[in-house]
């Protein structure tokens, strides 16, 4: 998908208010929808440059995802020569002056800003409803995309679900209670659920559908732990795969294999990045293999080693699972030598290889991949309709069996019939299946940016961080404090009225 930054700035400079803009130095102006869309094309353009900000070196293209990967159990600091703001995130020491913060808070503002143009600019054409409506809906799931995001790192957060005329007003905003940021992000994605076509062209999946507005009302839904609704919508999506186009891939690895089809069929909603492009504002500009890659290695799998499993998450995961062959880098050519992980020269550990294995058009570190990032896969749903079917019934048959089509895909070697993981016998007890789900997610989602709030919505911290089985032990970790990140102190300074801080900071 094209990314339309340059024509995208005026929509973003209110969003930019929201990231330390001095309004007396910098005045803005008066803005109007009229005035920006003329055409239907004028608001598809204003949607992608919302995805455009979303495939940015902000979000998807490292800060963000590197945030939810450092503050989860599965993925550690390496190489600790890399910045502080990084370790911080990491070891739980963070303050309000976090720059991981600092960049991407204000580049979901400049989405959620593209969108509310959009819907503003739609609602101005005098379109008929057939018309305007999918286009209003495509910016709605946007927009509850990354306020989802958004509720879930902050807590209470400014909801702006409107265009914003007036950027003077941008520094009277206040922090919304998460309850009504969530109200918002269920009434957006019901309006995209009933709206949104059922495929997009050439059935793309950096784009939604009803299928990709469904399944993260169930995600929602969990969040929530309204377990009920939670299962009915990902129910509905399973029931309705064949009409949305939706299955597991045959291999894991396909997954994880730049440059990938834009219909992968597992993908419901994918982050797409082209291969060796960028633009301004760290546009298209992913970096995640790098990040993730072994310092050291030769071209073209050199990397950084920032972003590196703990030793214990990889002697726990069993040697049988296909899932863990391709999860991880334990060897690895370093001057023309296959060597294993004991002698990487950065840091002897074993390394995330689902970015960096196969980065496709990339430079000689795996940077501008042409990766589509699965930002929800067809896996996840089965997992969540197995945990909250569970939480409701307790487990039955269905549960069981959607558990067992993962684990089916799992002992698929590339094509070689394996015999693990074995399929979930039934007997096990509520309280035993939904542990064993979770930890299905921490297996199947492994350094997709899941884990972090799989622990989150579960209040797992106390558990996986000071417990006798903690894969990356953090004692100092805090119920009280670190659920939340801080809203950046530089918000604080431009606009009191976003206090108080959270709690801890």
């Amino acid at each position: 998908m094209k990314i339309y930054m340059k024509k995208l700035a005026t929509l973003a400079r209110p969003a930019l208010l929201l990231g330390c803009a001095d309004l007396a130095e910098k005045p803005v102006g008066l803005l109007a929808p009229e005035a920006l869309f003329k055409t239907p094309k004028d608001v598809e353009t204003a949607i992608s440059g919302a995805y455009g900000w979303i495939a940015s070196e902000r979000l998807y293209g490292r800060q963000f995802v590197s945030a939810l990967s450092l503050r989860d159990d599965m993925c550690d600091i390496g190489d600790r020569g890399t910045p502080a703001e990084r370790q911080q995130v990491n070891d739980f020491n963070m303050d309000d002056n976090n720059n991981m913060v600092n960049q991407f808070w204000p580049y979901w503002y400049q989405v959620i800003s593209a969108t509310n143009a959009a819907i503003a600019g739609a609602q101005q054409l005098g379109l008929p409803d057939s018309e305007m409506n999918p286009l209003i809906a495509e910016a709605r799931f946007v927009r509850a995309f990354s306020y989802f995001h958004l509720v879930r790192v902050f807590g209470d957060v400014p909801y702006i679900d409107f265009f914003i005329t007036n950027p003077a007003a941008v520094k009277e905003l206040k922090r919304t209670p998460a309850a009504t940021v969530y109200a918002g992000i269920l009434a957006d994605l019901e309006f995209a659920k009933q709206n949104l076509p059922d495929q997009q062209p050439s059935n793309v999946r950096s784009r939604p559908t009803k299928g990709t507005a469904a399944s993260y009302l169930a995600s929602v839904h969990l969040t929530l732990q309204d377990y009920a609704k939670a299962y009915a919508e990902a129910k509905w999506v399973i029931d309705n795969k064949d009409k949305f186009g939706y299955g597991l891939e045959a291999d894991f690895q396909t997954l994880f294999r730049a440059p990938q089809a834009n219909n992968l069929k597992e993908h419901i909603f994918a982050v797409d990045f082209l291969g060796l492009q960028s633009g301004e504002g760290g546009a298209n500009d992913d970096i995640m293999a790098p990040m993730t890659g072994v310092r050291g290695g030769d071209a073209p799998r050199s990397g950084w080693s920032v972003i590196v499993p703990s030793q214990k998450v990889f002697d726990t995961w069993d040697d049988r699972d296909y899932r863990k062959e391709v999860s991880f880098d334990d060897s690895l050519l370093i001057g023309g030598k296959l060597v294993p992980y004991s002698q990487f020269p950065n840091t002897k550990r074993p390394h995330i290889a689902k970015y960096a294995r196969f980065a496709g058009n990339s430079n000689a570190e795996g940077r501008y991949s042409d990766h589509n990032y699965a930002a929800m896969r067809y896996a996840e749903v089965l997992l969540i309709a197995a945990e909250a079917g569970a939480e409701v019934n307790g487990p039955t048959t269905e549960t069981i069996g959607y558990v067992n089509e993962i684990r089916a895909r799992a002992r698929n070697w590339a094509g070689k019939a394996g015999t693990f993981p074995a399929n979930v016998a039934p007997g096990l007890s509520k309280q035993a299946f939904i542990d064993l789900v979770l930890e299905e997610r921490r297996i199947e989602l492994a350094f997709e940016y899941k884990r972090w709030y799989d622990i989150q919505r579960r209040k797992l911290g106390d558990v996986v961080f000071k417990g006798a089985n903690s894969l990356e032990p953090h004692p100092n970790f805090s119920a009280a404090r670190d659920y939340l990140m801080p809203i950046p102190r530089v918000e604080l300074q431009v606009n009191p009225n976003l206090a108080p801080q959270n709690p801890g900071y």
